[in-house]
């Protein structure tokens, strides 16, 4: 049985006093969530987020790594610093960084593979644009960032990774796919897994749902066998709505 997996990406949101309130009221709210809760501030508030979540359920993610552990790259965060302050999930491949930062299949591969030597997991995203929906490519583009994100992966790595599922068009602009949308695709990645890897690995790997996520409609999307929790952004900026969708997780 897949555990879901809740992850808030607060995205260029919140100061660390800001974390610090929202963090505070979030906790009591999701003790006794069924799911995995994780939690993902902007790299000034980790430390702060950190200490506040210690000995609670919650674990700590991250929004963006390096793949070097150190050197002369100006304004980048390594893996290492980042596994120091006890982050565990780190995200990688979100299409922001993907449009407004030119990242591609190689480098999320390569953040994802540092994420995993620095013994955290990575939560891949893929999604397909809104034009690639419409023109039927759905099926083509993700698998084609999946093979590329997943590359030279082993069996033990693929299965400490989240994969999370984004159709770009989906992502802030309040449109959301539908639950059967979301489970085809969900349901094609999976079969892409067992594939590339193994049947055993692909039922056991968690493939999250994330785009305009929010409490009304996450019981729908959760509904369905291949959807295994949330990336959740402007909801996870509230503790009452980020913590409804993480209730509403099985």
């Amino acid at each position: 049985m897949r555990k879901p997996i809740i992850a808030g990406n607060w995205k260029m949101y919140k100061t660390p006093s800001e974390a610090e309130l929202l963090v505070r009221a979030l906790l009591p709210m999701v003790e006794k969530a069924a799911a995995e809760v994780v939690v993902c501030p902007p790299f000034t508030a980790l430390d702060r987020v950190a200490r506040l979540i210690e000995g609670t359920d919650v674990k700590l993610g991250a929004q963006n790594v390096y793949w070097e552990n150190e050197g002369a790259f100006t304004g980048e965060i390594a893996p290492n610093m980042l596994e120091d302050l006890g982050v565990r999930y780190v995200i990688v491949g979100h299409s922001e960084r993907r449009q407004y930062f030119h990242e591609e299949d190689s480098t999320v591969n390569r953040r994802a593979l540092a994420v995993l030597a620095s013994g955290m997991s990575p939560i891949i995203c893929v999604g397909e644009r809104l034009e690639q929906r419409e023109s039927g490519q759905t099926n083509e583009i993700v698998a084609s960032q999946v093979r590329g994100a997943l590359a030279g992966f082993t069996l033990q790595q693929l299965h400490s990774s989240v994969l999370a599922y984004e159709p770009v068009w989906a992502i802030g602009t309040g449109k959301v796919a539908t639950p059967e949308q979301a489970q085809d695709v969900h349901h094609m990645i999976r079969g892409l897994i067992a594939d590339l890897f193994d049947q055993k690995v692909a039922d056991a790997v968690r493939i999250q749902y994330g785009g305009s996520v929010k409490a009304d409609n996450a019981e729908g999307l959760f509904a369905k066998p291949d959807i295994d929790g949330a990336l959740v952004g402007g909801a996870s900026l509230k503790a009452e709505s980020f913590a409804a969708i993480a209730r509403a997780a099985k």
